[in-house]
């Protein structure tokens, strides 16, 4: 086993130099997530843990029933073969049995390793392949196919399981002839382990022993296995938990991604730290399930991505157009107030005259709707949010926090809350965070680099990628730009490999112009500008269209496109009309135009557009598995319309009209 003396180490069973500080949050005495979550089973163990809707009720674990099955299935495991620092790959919607065999994996000395539901057979064979997965845990068959399909050429890989229950979807006789076990079966293989060498297992591990792999999305390569040390997760969650005050009372849904570090840290570690309950959302959460689950839970904090907050802002504006009368003049009045209030909050003022009538009549009413009247803090994170989504629940008196972070850095190190809050911004550093802005320009944008007790192990098995990303004295270069204001606040304005340079040598930030785009052309959906050692800037749009099971695009416009195609004279009602209509051509236009005033420079200016024919998707390879965009896949795979934008002819003139400065 490796010691590391250097700030990372990139072997699975290596042990991370610890950053533990003398004084301040960073000296919080390191433990290891066993025993920091055996400390709250001692403390909470009659409290609820796990809450999740099966046949229509909603069945409970305590915390003593949580790390009880968490240990029984940690013992099946041994009894499987898994052994210490190899993983345990888990595939699947968030449910009870992922967090089982997550805690089951860490307690008996294992790597949990979370595997996007989106992934491809072969996503799922490098990610096990790398992480020497012993035992694999899937959802249902559709995980399952893919799994049998690699799996002669796993050579770690000892057995799979799969935990829907049988009398859902029974495994199909040649699958059960493969040796795939049945959940209860799984459960039950443990039975012989005696207490002591699950103890022994537990009692030798190490707070710089690595705990988790997080696989980043790929959006420039194959992903890399972030490995996160028990310290990492137990520190950085316990300085979650302080920021916003939680304790033991919380509710949280869960529904985002377990595969992605958000999720760990909200809905797995935190809550094992403080004692609160986690509520599992139906599959189909985002297919329209997730607002009857917050009207269930009333949750006290909500965690979502900003296209998940864009979701509830559409449905918010259908269901607010139909107010009519008194009804609309008092929505109207009351978003006013609002507006004003967030305004004079900015400023430490106090809330704007007619608050009190305004949450009487509106506000309280429509969180009671949303299901979020006991909510305290509503984040959004793994993306910028858009200022007309923070502007639009601002005027209703529900602040949407913007938080910011990565898998490098154990999830949040940036958070707005309720007294420290500036819209657009990421958020102050959370305490005994280290940021500093690397080799900032004139205007204060330089790279974003982080150090302490939150900054991962490093890459498994890519010493010269860790190398990249961490000096020598500990910074972690994220590759993020941002820079700092007055009062300690970051604003992130793109990523250094996003960065777009121009013929002429000018460096463009491609996101302002693409979230300014789409504030200002409300009938597309996805915007990616298009520029790189060109002579000017284009962009690929789509058009808002409905969602097939809430994730295929379609050729149907969605209600809001078909609104704003009524209102500016179009008669398209699908996509493939909006392409060839000179009148929502001609609205795009404007709108590019309006946008364009509002460029920092000549060469932040888009020229031309062109309207794709189907919007982006994680399916299609656009997104990734949390919505962000794929540049270089899109860029391939829209080469020819590409290349069209950029047309000798227009290339020429544009090229001649910026030599004479015209």
């Amino acid at each position: 086993m490796e010691t590391s003396t250097k700030h990372w180490t990139t072997v699975p069973d290596g042990e991370a130099l610890l950053k533990v500080s003398l004084t301040g949050p960073g000296s919080i005495p390191a433990s290891t997530f066993t025993q920091s979550f055996r400390s709250t089973v001692l403390k909470h163990g009659s409290r609820p843990a796990l809450r999740v809707k099966r046949d229509g009720r909603w069945i409970t674990w305590t915390y003593e029933q949580y790390y009880a099955d968490a240990t029984r299935a940690a013992k099946s495991m041994i009894r499987l073969g898994l052994e210490q620092h190899y993983g345990v790959g888990i595939i699947g919607f968030n449910s009870p049995e992922w967090l089982l065999s997550y805690m089951g994996c860490i307690l008996a000395g294992g790597i949990a390793t979370g595997i996007y539901t989106t992934n491809t057979k072969e996503a799922c064979h490098y990610i096990a392949d790398n992480s020497r997965a012993q035992i694999f845990i899937c959802e249902d068959k559709k995980q399952l196919t893919k799994l049998l399909q690699v799996r002669d050429r796993l050579p770690h890989l000892k057995v799979i399981v799969k935990y829907i229950p049988e009398s859902i979807e029974p495994l199909d006789p040649e699958m059960k002839e493969s040796g795939v076990m049945t959940w209860d079966e799984f459960m039950e293989k443990g039975q012989g382990i005696p207490d002591y060498e699950l103890s022994w297992r537990m009692d030798h591990q190490k707070p710089g022993h690595c705990a988790s792999l997080i696989y980043t999305s790929g959006t420039t390569g194959p992903p890399k296995g972030v490995m996160l040390s028990h310290d990492n997760i137990v520190w950085s969650s316990t300085i979650l938990a302080k920021s916003y005050d939680a304790t033991e009372v919380e509710s949280h849904i869960s529904y985002l991604p377990l595969s992605h570090i958000a999720g760990q840290v909200v809905d797995i570690v935190t809550p094992a730290l403080i004692g609160s309950c986690v509520w599992f959302a139906q599959p189909d959460a985002l297919k329209g399930s997730l607002k009857q689950t917050i009207l269930d839970v009333h949750p006290t904090f909500f965690f979502a991505v900003p296209r998940v907050w864009e979701k509830f802002k559409d449905a918010l504006e259908i269901e607010l157009a139909k107010a009519s009368g008194i009804k609309a003049a008092i929505i109207n009045a009351s978003r006013n107030v609002g507006r004003k209030t967030q305004a004079n909050r900015l400023q430490g003022q106090s809330v704007a005259w007619g608050y009190w009538l305004a949450q009487k009549t509106c506000f309280n009413s429509l969180r009671d709707k949303l299901g979020l009247d006991r909510c305290r803090l509503t984040v959004s994170a793994a993306a910028p949010l858009p200022m007309a989504i923070t502007e639009f629940f601002g005027d209703f008196d529900i602040p949407v926090f913007q938080a910011y972070g990565m898998s490098e850095t154990t999830g949040v190190s940036c958070l707005n809350c309720q007294g420290s809050y500036k819209p657009g911004a990421a958020g102050r550093s959370l305490i005994g965070i280290e940021i500093k802005i690397d080799k900032p320009d004139s205007e204060g944008d330089g790279e974003i680099c982080f150090r302490g007790r939150h900054v991962f192990m490093g890459y498994l098995y890519q010493a010269e990628k860790t190398a990249e990303c961490v000096d020598e004295d500990g910074w972690l270069h994220s590759g993020d730009i941002g820079r700092i204001d007055d009062d300690g606040f970051y604003y992130i304005t793109g990523r250094l490999k996003e960065i777009i340079i121009t013929k002429g040598g000018e460096n463009v930030a491609p996101v302002p112009i693409e979230q300014n785009m789409k504030e200002k052309i409300r009938i597309i959906s996805n915007v990616m500008i298009v520029g790189d050692e060109r002579h000017y800037l284009t962009m690929l749009v789509t058009i808002r269209c409905v969602l097939l099971d809430g994730r295929q695009p379609t050729d149907d416009m969605d209600s809001i496109a078909k609104q704003v195609a009524y209102e500016i004279g179009s008669s398209a009602t699908t996509v493939s009309e909006a392409m060839n209509d000179d009148v929502i051509k001609r609205y795009i236009q404007q709108g590019m135009e309006q946008a364009n005033e509002q460029a920092i420079s000549r060469a932040a200016k888009v020229q031309k557009f062109a309207i794709l024919p189907l919007d982006f998707s994680v399916d299609g390879g656009e997104l990734t598995p949390t919505f962000k965009l794929k540049r270089k896949f899109v860029t391939e795979k829209y080469r020819d319309i590409i290349d069209q934008l950029y047309s000798e002819l227009f290339c020429f003139c544009w090229y001649l009209l910026s030599s004479l400065k015209i």
